[in-house]
């Protein structure tokens, strides 16, 4: 497999060139800014092993809630349609209960959440029976079952606690994440500018995600030297993860997913966005811990789970990155993913230093790949150009 970075070429067939994300789409994310923010609070107030899996549960659920709308709301413009607009809202009513019910998912609102999560994903598909054309409507029967039947196993999971609660979110993700898989999405279809713009948002949710556990983390405590210091270290972090995603690998993403057509554009949409994307904006929820607990404990190690949530999560955010270039273009970059590795390969030494300390080696460790990276890339453009 070559290092080589893929052509970059940001033109898109004509075919493609819909509408831009209309602003139902965007009032209709800020519940999940929101929602995201829930989950970072989740994990902080519950720095566990059982919490950790409990967050990433939460995290895929909530993600696949936004997933299930971005793909309708990117062929048919529903904010053109009164009763299309009408359902829409009403999700993202049900959407701020399910975002309000988060701190308790699992205890005293879990019905509350599951019935308010089902709400959520059956509007869903009522929105596809109002606007979706006939092909993807047909697509959507074939899928249903699954989509209806994981939402509808996190109410039953309402009613148990412990390892048979456990079991039913399990059975419930992997169900409404496998149907898809299984069943695959012939009859679906991609407008590639506007399908890449809504993930290019919400990331911007996630890193921002990011930003208020900065503030989070300084609230109620002096604005000493070091707190200020860490916070400026923090919004370093968070301006090279950034970077690192916007500034070329978004743009030779849209590139290739524009020249595949039909199913198979479909497929290739469905696992480096719906499926590797997860991994990507998940990461930063947790990154967004281990700066808010090291701006909360500057001086202190950080304990386990924080650790493991900010070193592994800058691990996963490059890993993320590299199996999303794979799957669509079969390369790797070695430097992102060794970088990666030695984030994660960081967690003990996170636990005996202080917690600035592992943020400035976090830190310096992503800028160096940013620096590197842009410097090699504008390198290469002025050997192309004397050639």
């Amino acid at each position: 497999m070559s290092t080589t970075d893929p052509p970059v070429n940001t033109s898109s067939s004509v075919d493609d060139r819909e509408q831009s994300v209309t602003p139902l789409e965007l009032f209709f994310d800020l519940v999940f800014v929101f929602a995201f923010t829930q989950v970072t609070g989740f994990l902080i107030h519950h720095l566990t092993w059982t919490g950790l899996a409990q967050s990433a549960a939460l995290l895929g659920v909530l993600w696949w809630a936004w997933v299930c709308y971005s793909w309708l709301t990117g062929v048919v413009n529903a904010e053109e349609v009164m009763s299309a607009r009408l359902v829409v809202l009403a999700a993202m009513a049900a959407m701020l209960i399910v975002a309000l019910a988060v701190p308790d998912a699992f205890g005293d609102d879990a019905v509350l959440f599951g019935i308010a999560y089902f709400i959520v994903r059956f509007l869903h598909i009522v929105l596809y029976i109002v606007v979706a054309p006939a092909e993807t409507q047909t697509a959507v029967r074939r899928i249903a079952p699954g989509f209806l039947g994981g939402p509808a196993l996190l109410v039953l999971a309402g009613f148990f606690d412990g390892s048979v609660q456990a079991i039913l979110w399990i059975l419930a993700i992997v169900i409404d994440y496998g149907i898809v898989f299984i069943r695959g999405v012939e009859g679906f279809h991609v407008h590639v500018e506007h399908f890449v713009e809504r993930h290019r948002l919400i990331m911007i949710i996630a890193l921002g995600e990011s930003l208020i556990a900065i503030g989070i983390g300084a609230g109620g405590i002096p604005l000493t030297l070091t707190v200020i210091g860490a916070a400026l270290l923090g919004i370093i972090l968070v301006i090279a993860l950034w970077w690192l995603y916007f500034d070329y690998i978004v743009l030779a993403a849209e590139n290739r997913l524009s020249k595949e057509i039909g199913t198979a554009r479909a497929v290739m949409a469905r696992d480096s966005y719906s499926y590797i994307h997860l991994l990507i904006v998940g990461s930063i929820i947790f990154v967004a811990v281990g700066i808010e607990q090291t701006i909360a404990h500057v001086g202190e190690p950080l304990a386990l789970i924080p650790a493991i949530a900010f070193c592994g999560g800058c691990g996963l955010y490059l890993l993320g990155h590299t199996a999303f270039r794979f799957r669509d273009h079969r390369t790797v970059s070695y430097l992102r993913l060794g970088v990666g590795i030695v984030a994660v390969v960081l967690i003990p030494v996170a636990l005996q230093i202080p917690a600035l300390a592992a943020l400035a080696l976090l830190t310096a460790l992503l800028v160096g790949l940013t620096v590197y990276e842009t410097l090699w890339s504008e390198h290469r453009n002025r050997l192309r150009s004397t050639k």
